[in-house]
């Protein structure tokens, strides 16, 4: 099983696909900045380079990490030592990748992977953030909603793409 760097790339470029798509004025971006104190003045005053770049190498942090949630082959990887370690693993791990190698690599299961990743993830810690920072409800929820729509999308092209 080997690393798919453009698997993690696109994934983590889709944040920036669905982002535009979700804070869109038309969709939640009037309410979200409504419910996040902010103006339409206040947001064009930020650092966009520094915004998009940080949010680029953010977002791809996360999709490296993707695997481990979405793919179950990376925990047998794991046990022999990762992928430095094929050559001296026991056979056992060879007759395993035969007979299990592909299985439950879709974007379908990875989607799903990708989504408990965003209800038992992503939801909590916005929630929790949101609390503290004396959020309303709307706001946690545009906040979850968009996390977890990313790491479903980011879970189905992890997984599937091989």
């Amino acid at each position: 099983m080997e690393f798919n760097f453009l698997a993690i790339l696109v994934a983590a470029l889709s944040s920036f696909v669905v982002g535009f798509i979700w804070y869109n004025p038309k969709i939640f971006g009037t309410i979200w900045m409504k419910e996040a104190g902010l103006s339409q003045e206040q947001a064009e005053k930020g650092n966009m380079l520094k915004i998009f770049g940080l949010t680029f190498i953010y977002a791809f942090m996360l999709a490296f990490m993707m695997p481990n949630l979405v793919i179950h082959q990376t925990g047998a990887l794991s046990m022999i030592g990762g992928p430095m370690m094929i050559e001296n693993a026991k056979p056992s791990y060879s007759v395993f990748m035969a007979d299990y190698g592909d299985a439950f690599r879709s974007f379908k299961h990875g989607a799903l992977h990708g989504f408990i990743s965003g209800i038992f993830i992503a939801l909590p810690i916005v929630s929790i953030n949101g609390l503290f920072e004396q959020k309303s409800w709307k706001y946690m929820a545009i906040q979850a909603g968009y996390w977890t729509t990313i790491l479903t999308i980011m879970g189905a092209i992890i997984c599937g793409w091989k």
